[in-house]
This record gives C-alpha cells, sequence and structure tokens, in this order.
C-alpha cells in the first residue's frame, strides 16, 4: 500500500514525516526529490535550459534560482510548463524507489496523489501555520499569506484525505499516528 502525505505550508507535515521516520517509516520527500533531480538528471537539466533559457544552469551546471524565479513568475502558464518537465520525472523517481511513503504539498494538484492508495493530510490552524512560517522562513505574516494562498484551501485537502492528523500544537501527534497505523494495519 502507497501512502501519500500532504498539507499546506507551515501545517507540519515534515514534523509527521520525521515522527514517522523515527518508527522506521521512511517516507520519499518529493520536494527533495524535484531539487536533486533538477540539479542532478542530464534530461531534467536538457529539458529546463531548452525552456528557461541558457542562465538556467551556472557555468559550474547549479541550477539558478533566480533565472528560474524569474521564468516562474511571469506567468501562469511558465509555471505550469515547468511543473510538466519536473513532476513526471519525480512521479518517475518515486516509483522507482520502492517507498511507499511519500511527502507532497502539491499531492493533489501535482496528480502525484494517483500514485497513492491512501492520503493523510496534516492540518493547523491558519494562525499557526502563519507563525510558523514567518519563524521558519523569518518573513512577515503578509508574505506567509501570500504563500498560504497560492496552495489549495485546506478545507479542500481535508475533505479529499483519507485521515487527518491535527498538529496545532495542542493535540498530540502520537496517538494520532497510532490510530492511522492501526487502521492501516501497520504496526510500529
Amino acid at each position: 500500500m502507497k501512502i501519500g502525505i500532504t498539507g499546506g505550508i507551515g501545517s507540519g507535515k515534515s514534523h509527521v514525516c520525521r515522527l514517522l521516520e523515527k518508527h522506521g517509516i521512511t517516507v520519499y520527500d518529493c520536494d527533495s526529490a524535484a531539487k536533486r533531480l533538477m540539479r542532478q538528471s542530464p534530461q531534467l537539466r536538457e529539458q529546463l535550459t531548452a525552456l528557461v533559457g541558457p542562465d538556467t544552469y551556472d557555468a559550474e551546471g547549479m541550477l539558478n534560482k533566480a533565472a528560474m524565479a524569474r521564468f516562474l513568475l511571469l506567468s501562469e502558464a511558465n509555471a505550469r510548463a515547468i511543473d510538466a518537465i519536473v513532476h513526471p520525472a519525480v512521479f518517475s523517481d518515486f516509483e522507482e524507489s520502492g517507498l511507499q511513503w511519500m511527502e507532497s504539498a502539491i499531492l493533489y494538484e501535482s496528480g502525484i496523489n494517483r500514485l497513492v492508495d491512501r492520503v493523510v493530510v496534516v492540518t493547523a490552524p491558519e494562525e499557526v501555520r502563519i507563525a510558523r512560517v514567518m519563524k521558519r522562513d523569518g518573513i512577515s505574516s503578509e508574505k506567509a499569506r501570500e504563500w498560504m494562498a497560492r496552495q489549495w484551501p485546506q478545507e479542500e485537502v481535508r475533505r479529499r484525505a483519507d485521515y487527518e492528523i491535527v498538529n496545532d500544537g495542542i493535540q498530540p501527534l502520537e496517538p494520532q499516528i497510532n490510530g492511522i497505523m492501526k487502521s492501516l494495519q501497520i504496526i510500529l
């Protein structure tokens, strides 16, 4: 059985994944994989350079984040074009990894939810999420809200998911994780 873990920015899904790893469950991180593949895959490098331009990678072969950001911010169509290159590579990499668990902030938006049998969403109240993002990234509440607004609404993701872990800083996480594992018939 393949299980996806998702949640909006600041929900604490990465923290939940670290707790799972303490129980011996290795979680594939789609965001880290995308960054690694953009750095290491010759095919992705070629496709991204053809799309974005010759300054996509610097002389040492490192991804030029500023060039990518400029291209992305020009239009929604540009973002979709990059996604059309990167997402399939991540999907293939996950399937080849042999792992059963994956973490993806954009599980539904990217379509990678098609590769999993069950979805766990990590949720938190909006103000808690904003405070976490502000602290983690050193940004204003306005910027944190702007980033949150670019993602699907938490309620929509919650509605589609099979399980929910509430990470509000009050409810303990381990009992929630244990309940989901029991439901999935996974012994920790």
